[in-house]
């Protein structure tokens, strides 16, 4: 806007001079001032361009995002054909495991002739209970018998005269049939008198303590003087044949994926040594809290297969065509893994993925890529979606190193 001053001339040259003389000072001050400012503007221009300078580069075209954009290594996968394997842990135990108690009327143990760790065979002596009774028993029902063979042969004796003296009528028909009764009943008592006694011992057999089969003893819970009966614990505690197994805990997705007759390896914990077994068992229910099934995986005898250790199995689960990726390239947040694909403008798209299991190739991605994107391979965690970036492939050379290179070659030549 203008504005008319209303100051005349002759105001002005009644103006004091001291009044103008002030007026002079202050607008040498600003000038000062101005003229300050400008020369810290100008050394800060000055001390930019040295810094370029120095650097070995030249500050960047207003506009030019592109050249200010990160250089990314990027790699495009493709699809792999990978042998499936399912890693879970689990415990050892034996695969047939027989509990050996009492079977008889029990006693005083007398001798415990194995031990924990023994291989024993069928029908093999593994506690003897003290049978003295038993055998005053088996003695007095033996005499029995003798009692009763006496018998026997008397009333046989007594018949066989009677018979004769019938034809001449000194006995009766009546005497005969009883004396062919007396006859019948003492042979009976013979019979049964023995009897007897083969059950006496049978009864004292079963008070040794014996392996039902051959096998491994795991425990052995009893020791000598000890008093044990029908209702005790088991006394042993026997791997039949050696056999063990390792009880696998498998997620219901996974067990979805193995069948009967696959193979596994086994490691158990503490050592590095594997041992090779097979899946025979799939368990047909799943825990409803862990969400588990049970696979039973056959193993033969290793001194370092201990039952009630724990060890980790990698089952075969067949063969399957996926992505895989590096570790590197694989983030992970709340919302769960994902990757950043190259995109044909240079942006850096973030899509999430579903991983699978682990190869010494990397993570197998099992849901969320093709293969033929490219995909960040590392320093993806220092992007942002949407993020403009300069792609270059593994194993390519950027320009500053072809420079390097081709500096050094020429120095070398020299």
């Amino acid at each position: 806007m203008n504005y008319e001053t209303t100051i005349t001339a002759e105001a002005a040259e009644s103006i004091p001079a001291d009044a103008m003389t002030g007026h002079r000072e202050g607008m040498s001050g600003r000038s000062r001032a101005l003229l300050v400012g400008a020369l810290i503007i100008f050394g800060l221009l000055l001390a930019i361009a040295a810094y370029f300078a120095f650097a070995g580069g030249e500050p960047t075209a207003a506009g030019d995002d592109n050249e200010q954009a990160p250089t990314v290594t990027v790699v495009a996968p493709g699809q792999t054909t990978i042998e499936g394997i399912v890693e879970v842990p689990g415990t050892i135990a034996a695969r047939r495991s027989m509990p050996v108690g009492v079977v008889g009327e029990g006693g005083r143990v007398l001798s415990v002739p194995v031990d924990a760790g023994d291989w024993v065979s069928q029908g093999q002596v593994l506690a003897v209970i003290d049978r003295s009774v038993q055998n005053q028993q088996a003695a007095a029902q033996a005499a029995q018998i003798e009692v009763a063979k006496a018998d026997a042969s008397l009333a046989q004796a007594n018949l066989d005269r009677s018979l004769q003296l019938v034809e001449r009528g000194f006995v009766s028909k009546a005497d005969v049939d009883r004396l062919t009764a007396t006859r019948d009943s003492a042979a009976a008592r013979v019979k049964v008198a023995q009897a007897q006694l083969s059950e006496l011992r049978a009864r004292n057999a079963r008070l040794s303590v014996i392996a039902p089969a051959s096998g491994y003893v795991l425990e052995r819970n009893v020791e000598p003087g000890q008093t044990v009966g029908g209702g005790s614990p088991a006394l042993f505690r026997i791997a039949r044949g050696g056999e063990m197994e390792m009880l696998a805990q498998v997620g219901e997705t996974q067990l979805a994926s193995l069948s009967q007759g696959v193979m596994a390896e086994v490691v158990p914990t503490g050592t590095q040594k594997s041992f090779r077994g097979q899946v025979w068992q799939l368990s047909p229910v799943i825990d409803q809290q862990s969400r588990q099934g049970t696979a039973r995986i056959a193993l033969p005898y290793a001194p370092e297969l201990r039952p009630g250790g724990f060890a980790t199995a990698r089952i075969s689960s067949g063969t399957v065509t996926a992505t895989v990726l590096p570790e590197s390239a694989v983030l992970a947040d709340d919302e769960g893994s994902f990757v950043y694909v190259v995109g044909e403008d240079n942006t850096a798209t973030r899509r999430g993925v579903t991983t699978g299991m682990v190869t010494a190739q990397g993570l197998a991605i099992t849901e969320g890529l093709s293969g033929n994107e490219q995909v960040v391979l590392r320093a993806g965690g220092f992007l942002n979606p949407g993020e403009t970036i300069k792609p270059r492939r593994e194993g390519e050379r950027t320009a500053a190193e072809i420079d390097a290179s081709e500096a050094e070659t020429e120095r070398n030549s020299e």
